[in-house]
C-alpha cells in the first residue's frame, strides 16, 4: 500500500541532550574513551601568554585537526561546516547545540603564531603511541619499512632547472674509511681527503610553487612534483616513526634514520623488513652492525641480456679472486672511490676466448667484475631471505606497512596535499600517522556501552578500559604482551 511521510514533523519540539544523539558505537565516543586530551594544556603552555584576550582552548584545536585527519576531510574550511551540523563532532569539541564553532581560519593563524617552529606534533604522535604501548597493544620486535608518494601542490609543467649538490648520505663517513682501509690493506694508497670531498652535483627540476618538493618519475605516464612519507610500523600495524622527504630522494637513503628514530624512541627491533629498493650493502651492513635481522625479497640479476650473470662467475674468498665460466681468473685490481673492488681478466687470454661475446663488449676484451666492500653482508641477507624464521617477517609486509599506506591514503585524504613545504608536510605526516593509530587504539580497546537499568530506562553508560594488564589483551586468537616500549621521560 502507498503511504505517504507528514512532513510536518520538521517542526516538532523535542525535549533531548546531545549525547543521546550520538550512537552509542561511534567512533568519537571510542576516541575520546581511549585517550584523554588534556595532556596538551602541558605541551603548549609556554606558547600562550598571560595577557591578553582568552584564546580558543588548544584542546579543541587539536580536535579540530583530529577529526579532519581521522575522517579524512580534504580541508580545514570542510571540517568546520561538518562540525556545525554534525551531532557527533559537536559532542567530541565538548561544544553544545548553539555554541559558536571557531572560524576555519583559526587554526592555520595558530599554527603560524604558536605551532609552526615546534615539536608539538610529534609529541602528540609520540604520546598517543606511548599510550598505546602501555595499553600493551605496540609489539615492536619486527620492524617494516616503506615509504609512498604524496602528490605535491604544484604543477609539474611549471619548474626551473637548477644545478645542486648531491646529498651526503649518513653512511658516507663510515663507507670513506673502510674504502682507504681496504686499499691499505691491498697495497694501494688511501684517498686524500679531497678525492671524497670533491663536490658532486646533479641537474634537478625545481617547482616554482613549492621549492621543497620533489621531481618524480615513475614511468612515461606518472611524472609529477611530490613528496616522500617515510614510515615505520610494527606487526600489529601501528607506524612507529616517520620522515618526509622531497619525493626525488631515494629510499634507501632514510632507512638509517629512520631506524635510529625507531631505535631512539621505541625500542631497538630484532628485525626490519622491507622491499628491494632497500637491499643494499650500505643498509645489510648497517643493520648487522646494529645486531638486526634484515627481513629482504629476493632480487633478479640485472644483467644485459645474453651474457654470463654475475653468479656464473664464482669468488674465491681465500685467495681475493674470481673465476669466469671458462676457467680463467679474474685478480683484483683496485678499490674505487664508491667502494667497489674490482677484477680484471687478462686482456692477451680473453681475446681468443671462443665465449667472448658473452663475457664483454670492451674494445680491449677485459672483463671487469666489481664487488661491494659490503657485499658480504647483502650475501647474507640473501642466505636468512628462506630461513624459517625470516621468511614469515617479510610476508608480514603486506598486511602491516603496506595496509598503513592503503588506509591512509583511502581514508585519511593522504594521497595529495593542499599544503607546501616540508615543515608542513611533515606536520601532516605525524598527524594522519596519530590518527591511524589513534582510531586503531579506540577500536581495539572499546568495550562497548554497558547497559545499567535506572528508573525502569535502559541508558548507555561508557568506560574507559584504561592501562591493561600484561597479557590482558586479546585480538583474534593472537596475544599481545610484551612490555611497555617507549618511556614516560
Amino acid at each position: 500500500m502507498l503511504s505517504k511521510h507528514n512532513s510536518i514533523q520538521r517542526d516538532q519540539l523535542v525535549m533531548i541532550t546531545l549525547d543521546q544523539l550520538v550512537p552509542a558505537n561511534h567512533l568519537v565516543r571510542k576516541i575520546e574513551a581511549a585517550i584523554d586530551f588534556t595532556f596538551i594544556y602541558d605541551l603548549v603552555k609556554d606558547m600562550y601568554s598571560e595577557i591578553g584576550r582568552p584564546s580558543i582552548d588548544p584542546v579543541i584545536l587539536v580536535k579540530l585537526i583530529f577529526i579532519q585527519y581521522t575522517f579524512g576531510i580534504r580541508s580545514m574550511r570542510k571540517t568546520i561546516e561538518e562540525v556545525e551540523t554534525n551531532m557527533a563532532y559537536r559532542w567530541f569539541l565538548g561544544y553544545g547545540f548553539h555554541d559558536k564553532v571557531p572560524h576555519f581560519s583559526t587554526f592555520g593563524k595558530n599554527y603560524e603564531r604558536r605551532f609552526k617552529d615546534t615539536d608539538l606534533f610529534e609529541q602528540i604522535f609520540y604520546r598517543i603511541l606511548l599510550t598505546a604501548s602501555e595499553r600493551k597493544l605496540i609489539s615492536a620486535e619486527h620492524v617494516f619499512v616503506d615509504s609512498t608518494h604524496v602528490k605535491a601542490s604544484a604543477n609539474k609543467r611549471k619548474f626551473e632547472k637548477k644545478i645542486v649538490r648531491k646529498e651526503t648520505r649518513a653512511y658516507q663517513g663510515r663507507l670513506q674509511e673502510e674504502i682507504n682501509q681496504n686499499r691499505e690493506n691491498n697495497g694501494k694508497k688511501p684517498f686524500p681527503p679531497d678525492k671524497f670531498d670533491k663536490e658532486e652535483t646533479k641537474e634537478i627540476k625545481e617547482s616554482t610553487a613549492d621549492p621543497e618538493s620533489g621531481f618524480y618519475v615513475k614511468d612515461e605516464r606518472t611524472k609529477q612534483f611530490a613528496y616522500s612519507f617515510h614510515a615505520a610500523a610494527d606487526r600489529n600495524g601501528f607506524v612507529l616513526g616517520t620522515i618526509v622527504t622531497p619525493g626525488n630522494t631515494h629510499d634507501s637513503h632514510i632507512l638509517e634514520p629512520l631506524v635510529e628514530q625507531v631505535i631512539e624512541k621505541v625500542g631497538k627491533p630484532e628485525a626490519v623488513a622491507a622491499d628491494a629498493a632497500y637491499k643494499t650493502p650500505a643498509i645489510t651492513s648497517y643493520l648487522f652492525r646494529k645486531e638486526i635481522t634484515p627481513a629482504l625479497p629476493y632480487t633478479r640479476p640485472r644483467t644485459k641480456e645474453g651474457f654470463f650473470r654475475k653468479h656464473d662467475y664464482v669468488y674465491d674468498e681465500h685467495f681475493d679472486c674470481y673465476l669466469c665460466p671458462s676457467g680463467e681468473i679474474l685478480k683484483y685490481s683496485t678499490t674505487n672511490k664508491e667502494g667497489y673492488r674490482e677484477y680484471k681478466s687478462p686482456k692477451h687470454t680473453c681475446a681468443t676466448c671462443s665465449s667472448l661475446s658473452r663475457f664483454t663488449e670492451s674494445k680491449d676484451h677485459q672483463k671487469v667484475v666489481t664487488r661491494h666492500i659490503w657485499q658480504a653482508y647483502v650475501e647474507e641477507a640473501d642466505h636468512l631471505r628462506t630461513h624459517q624464521d625470516v621468511k614469515p617477517i617479510y610476508a608480514k609486509r603486506k598486511e602491516t606497512i603496506e595496509r598503513v599506506f592503503a588506509d591512509a591514503k583511502e581514508k585519511h585524504g593522504m594521497r595529495w596535499t593542499t599544503l607546501r613545504g616540508l615543515k608542513k608536510l611533515s606536520m601532516q605526516a605525524m598527524l594522519t600517522f596519530a590518527a591511524i593509530n589513534l582510531k586503531k587504539m579506540a577500536n581495539w580497546t572499546w568495550q562497548g556501552p554497558k547497559m545499567a537499568q535506572q528508573s525502569g530506562l535502559v541508558e548507555p553508560q561508557y568506560l574507559n578500559l584504561g592501562p591493561k594488564s600484561k597479557g590482558n589483551f586479546k585480538r583474534g586468537s593472537e596475544f599481545y604482551n610484551s612490555e611497555p616500549l617507549l618511556s614516560t621521560n
